[in-house]
C-alpha cells in the first residue's frame, strides 16, 4: 500500500493516493464534506478506495484543512452566521468548481495519471461541487459518485436554524444549485452512483432518491443502513480510522470505480 502524497495544485490542496503497480493510471478527484472528515486529508483516510488501478486524489475545499483560517473554521462558521447561502455555500461550491480546471492541470504536470476522461466523488457539500462538474462544465468524465450530497441547495439551507429570507440573488444562486432539474444532463455525462446513509437528513436522502429516479438507468442508489450525515468523528480534520458506516460506504464506491475502470481499460 503506497504511502499518501501531499501538495498544492494551483493553489488547491490535495491528498493523492497511488495505485499499486503502474502510475500511468486514470485520476479519480473527490471534494471533502463540510462535516466530519472536513479536509482533504482526513477524506481519504475515510475513503481511500485502497486496491483501484487508478490516482485517487482528494482536494481541499474552500477555507477547510490547509486553507484554515489562523488554524481554525472559526471564519468559516463566522460566513455562516453571516449568510449561510450567499457567503458560505454558494461562494464555496462555486469557487471549488472554478478553480478545478487548473487545480487538474496541475495535477496532470506534478503526478503521473492518464490523459484521459476523470472519475469525481463528493460528499455533501463536496457532492455539489462534483455534481456542478458535471452539470455545467465539458471536462470529461467517465464515471460520478456522491455520499450524502447537497443534491439541492434548498434542502441544505433549511438544515439551519431560523427561516430563511430568499431575494432575487439568492433565489437564483440556490436554483443554480438544484441538480434534479439537471438529471437529463448529468445522465448525458456519466453514470453516477448516489450513495445515501439511511439516517441521513430525511430531505436530503428524499433529494438523493428523487435524483436517482429522475436519472433512470443512468444512476445506481446505494443505501447505507445506520449511516448518519457524516463519515468521520469529530472533529473531522486530521486523518481517522475508518469506521464501519465509513467502510461500507468505502467498498460501495470501490466496486462501483472498478467497474467502470474496467470499462475504460
Amino acid at each position: 500500500m503506497n504511502s499518501p502524497i501531499t501538495g498544492t495544485a494551483a493553489g488547491v490542496p490535495f491528498t493523492a493516493l497511488p495505485p499499486d503497480g503502474d502510475e500511468n493510471t486514470p485520476l479519480i478527484v473527490t471534494w471533502h464534506m463540510l462535516d466530519a472528515p472536513r479536509s482533504d486529508a482526513a477524506f481519504a483516510a475515510a475513503l481511500p478506495m485502497h486496491g483501484l488501478p487508478a490516482w485517487r486524489v482528494h482536494l481541499g475545499m474552500p477555507m477547510c484543512g490547509a486553507r484554515m483560517v489562523d488554524g481554525s473554521m472559526d471564519a468559516g462558521l463566522a460566513l455562516m452566521r453571516e449568510d449561510v447561502l450567499m457567503s458560505l455555500l454558494h461562494p464555496f461550491v462555486r469557487q471549488a468548481t472554478e478553480e478545478f480546471p487548473a487545480a487538474l492541470a496541475s495535477l496532470r504536470a506534478q503526478l503521473p495519471v492518464d490523459d484521459g476522461p476523470i472519475g469525481v466523488l463528493g460528499g455533501s457539500l463536496g457532492g455539489a461541487v462534483a455534481l456542478r462538474v458535471l452539470a455545467d462544465t465539458e471536462i470529461p468524465v467517465f464515471v460520478g459518485a456522491i455520499v450524502n450530497a447537497a443534491v439541492r441547495m434548498r434542502s441544505v439551507v433549511d438544515l439551519f436554524p431560523g427561516d430563511y429570507l430568499y431575494d432575487t440573488e439568492s433565489e437564483k444562486a440556490v436554483d443554480s444549485l438544484d441538480f434534479v432539474p439537471k438529471a437529463d444532463v448529468l445522465a448525458e455525462r456519466a453514470p453516477l452512483l448516489i450513495v445515501s446513509g439511511e439516517r441521513d437528513h430525511p430531505d436530503l436522502r428524499a433529494d438523493a432518491i428523487r435524483l436517482a429516479e429522475a436519472m433512470g438507468d443512468r444512476s445506481e442508489l446505494l443505501s447505507i443502513p445506520g449511516l448518519e450525515h457524516p463519515l468521520a468523528e469529530e472533529p473531522g480534520i486530521e486523518p481517522a480510522p475508518q469506521l464501519p458506516s465509513a467502510r461500507e460506504v468505502d467498498a460501495g464506491l470501490t466496486a462501483w470505480f472498478r467497474r467502470h475502470l474496467a470499462r475504460t481499460g
